[in-house]
């Protein structure tokens, strides 16, 4: 079972790396990881900045996962 989590892991960052590859080569319509982290930063509903907030609580959430033991 630990064996298909890593893999599964490994599977996600490949794919990561190929999606950031794919979107840096020469007129290239695929966004960068930075363009979408910098769309969902400014989104906002009124003066609340719900993007910032939701990138905050993913990461809090990933910190939590895997760093708190």
């Amino acid at each position: 079972m630990r064996a298909l989590a890593i893999g599964g892991f490994l599977t996600a960052v490949l794919l990561f790396a190929a999606v950031e590859w794919a979107s840096r080569r020469a007129g290239s319509r695929v966004p960068s990881l930075g363009d979408v982290c910098a769309f969902v930063m400014r989104y906002e509903v009124g003066p609340v900045p719900v993007g910032r907030i939701g990138l905050f609580g993913f990461w809090w959430w990933l910190g939590w996962h895997f760093l708190a033991r």
